[in-house]
């Protein structure tokens, strides 16, 4: 990318403060990835059915994805190669070429969430109908064009001052809702219920899918090196010092919106007996009269507004990251969006043109779900270059670090083994042998 190094760090005489604040940025662009519209469908389906008992997941996930981000940045840092240039060095050309599919259809996956979330936002607010939505989100390349254009700076202040404004809109919904604190409490308490109950693991696969991106991994590999830190020993593990808090802090942000979506429609609608609101329109139309106060409907909209259009931009930075370094191929990044957007946009118009308002949710879901599945094509890669001594040097994961992230990307990959076994029957097949 011509941005890297573009950004400078305070030199060793610099101040503690002054050398966070340059080094915060990435950690936001990639915490975009964990508050999308996917999040929406799936923290509204598990907090309407099953009230506050999937907050465990999302702090689960949370953790994983804070654990999972930190590998990434340490391998930009240390290498000073992405993870898709990791790849392509360490496996064979088919390899690369089957990993490189597998993060495409997972950006496609992601993107298809942004369009329709974008496109339902624009319907409730505006009444446009969903197909013209769904069309009008490809020209938000305009946007992405012009951003990039004025430096990266610009575009980390644009994410960070939208997701400034999606947390204010559902702290105003927190307060609206009246959530009990016992519930949240006990909802972030693990329950073997979530893995036995099949509906449930469905939606905990989707949460989970929605929270840990796995196309995130390979932007935060590279955007981590827009710093133009000192490239000793020590200037490395300063620098993995502070992007590590920066991405943190800013996942611990997303941690707090994705919690917030489940517990209001847990508040809202599992407390009523609405256990079945998994639609967003249904949500949105639902939370004024329910709770009594007119604007909380147009504050849910606003924020799945700018949730749409602030993940539209980390779509646009990772697709141009994988593309260049699985294939060295480099794509103007408006040319990139641009397909990436029309991958999406295809499924996204058969689905509201057959199906209206009530095919949308299922799309969101599922597309959550496929994101999940292309995990470990990326988690056991990472997790196995940062703990390479020939790779890593010094920074290599030490004993625990590895046992962690090794355990972590076999939870995913159990996780979503179970879930296949579960929808093609499998499970059933077995218990009757």
């Amino acid at each position: 990318m011509e941005v890297f190094r573009s950004v400078k760090v305070p030199d060793k005489n610099g101040s503690a403060w002054r050398k966070f604040l340059a080094f915060s940025g990435p950690g936001y662009l990639i915490a975009v990835g964990y508050m999308d519209p996917g999040n929406w469908a799936t923290s509204l389906a598990g907090g309407s059915a099953f009230g506050y008992t999937l907050l465990s997941v999302i702090m689960l996930s949370n953790l994983m994805a804070i654990l999972l981000q930190a590998l990434a940045l340490k391998l930009g840092i240390v290498s000073e190669r992405d993870l898709a240039q990791a790849c392509r060095d360490h496996y064979s050309k088919p390899v690369s070429i089957m990993l490189w599919v597998a993060c495409e259809i997972a950006i496609a996956a992601c993107d298809l969430a942004e369009v329709i979330g974008s496109a339902i936002a624009l319907n409730l607010l505006f009444g446009l109908p969903l197909v013209w939505g769904v069309c009008l989100t490809a020209l938000d390349v305009l946007a992405v064009m012009y951003l990039q254009h004025k430096g990266f700076r610009l575009l980390e202040a644009f994410v960070i001052a939208l997701i400034a404004l999606i947390s204010l809109c559902f702290v105003l919904e927190m307060i609206f809702s009246h959530p009990s604190a016992l519930g949240m409490l006990a909802g972030f308490a693990p329950k073997l219920e979530i893995i036995t109950h099949r509906d449930m693991l469905f939606v905990a696969i989707g949460i989970l899918g929605a929270t840990v991106m796995p196309h995130n991994l390979y932007l935060h590999s590279a955007i981590v090196q827009t710093r133009n830190y000192d490239r000793t020993p020590e200037g490395k593990r300063e620098a993995i010092t502070y992007a590590t808090l920066d991405s943190t802090v800013a996942l611990m942000g997303a941690l707090f919106i994705n919690g917030a979506i489940l517990v209001v429609a847990a508040a809202v609608f599992h407390r009523a007996g609405k256990t079945d609101v998994a639609e967003i329109q249904d949500a949105y139309k639902l939370l004024s009269p329910m709770l009594g106060v007119g604007v909380a409907s147009t504050i849910f909209a606003v924020a799945l507004l700018a949730s749409g259009q602030n993940s539209t931009l980390t779509g646009t930075l990772a697709g141009q990251i994988v593309m260049e370094g699985f294939l060295n191929i480099r794509l103007r990044p408006w040319l990139r969006r641009l397909v990436t957007r029309l991958i999406a946009i295809i499924p996204a118009i058969i689905a509201t043109a057959l199906y209206g308002e009530s095919g949308t949710a299922n799309l969101l879901i599922w597309s959550q779900v496929i994101l999940s599945l292309q995990l470990s094509f990326a988690v056991i890669p990472l997790v196995l270059f940062t703990s390479s001594k020939a790779k890593m040097g010094e920074f290599v994961n030490p004993l625990w670090l590895g046992i962690v992230a090794w355990a972590t990307a076999v939870i995913i990959l159990v996780l979503n083994l179970k879930l296949l076994a579960d929808f093609f029957g499998l499970t059933e097949w077995l218990a009757k042998l």
